[in-house]
């Protein structure tokens, strides 16, 4: 058994097809740094990240497919599924090796698989987009935290900067312990040692500025008048905002 060990960054991975190629030898197992090798391995090839050999297969992938298609793959690598780094690696290879129609052959199982990850992480942005809530903190930078099944803050960071352009916020990911925080000019990933405990699933009223208290408390009055209890369908509700999303809304706490 052939296995590449590489930083299990994206242009790490796109470095191991590189190798591969040079090589003529394509690993049946990728493992990070640290993960102990499987049973019967005859040979371990350790990866080096190299910029240049990364751009140059990215270039390849760019003659090959369309936007789309490429977006597809940011995606799918956003997933964090185990095993879709080799998955993706194998689709990459039929792609060089064939042409970027292969792509949307639905019959071969990795392509599908890898369609079907990419999929779920763009739900999980879409999702982000509807349901990240700002909350106003004393200072006036805004704060949101997210749990996202993936690894999908990335994709949505254009989105916010947009949105939200004018304004110092923070938007931090719990379950990967780390955040963009934008200064009205540029986004720089963070993360936070947070020894006052605010990074927390909402802020704590004592963080909160007066204002959004108040915005914060019409908005819980709001939902409460115009909820219906006898048409209270939390199987619907569950269907059309995760439940993972909950604890982050004003209204839901």
């Amino acid at each position: 058994m052939v296995v590449f060990r590489y930083d299990k960054s994206f242009e790490g991975l796109l470095s191991a097809l590189f190798d591969a190629y040079s090589l003529r030898a394509f690993p049946e197992a990728l493992l990070g740094p640290g993960e102990p090798e499987p049973l019967f391995t005859e040979r371990v090839h350790e990866v080096e990240t190299d910029e240049a050999h990364a751009a140059r297969v990215w270039r390849g992938i760019e003659r090959r497919l369309f936007v789309r298609a490429r977006s597809m793959l940011i995606y799918a690598w956003h997933g964090e599924q185990a095993g879709s780094d080799l998955l993706m690696l194998r689709c990459l290879r039929r792609i060089f090796d064939e042409d970027g129609a292969v792509v949307a052959d639905q019959a071969d199982p990795d392509m599908k698989a890898l369609h079907r990850l990419a999929l779920k992480v763009s739900h999980e942005r879409e999702r982000m987009k509807q349901f990240v809530r700002l909350q106003k903190a004393a200072d006036g930078t805004y704060f949101a935290a997210v749990t996202p099944e993936h690894d999908a803050l990335p994709l949505v960071l254009d989105y916010f900067t947009d949105r939200f352009a004018d304004q110092r916020w923070l938007i931090y990911d719990r379950r990967r312990d780390y955040g963009y925080y934008y200064d009205t000019r540029t986004a720089r990933r963070v993360t936070l040692e947070d020894d006052r405990g605010m990074i927390a699933d909402k802020l704590s009223d004592r963080w909160l500025a007066e204002d959004e208290r108040q915005f914060q408390l019409l908005w819980k009055n709001y939902f409460e008048a115009l909820a219906i209890p006898q048409r209270t369908n939390l199987r619907q509700q569950r269907r059309m905002m995760p439940r993972r999303y909950w604890k982050h809304l004003t209204e839901m706490g």
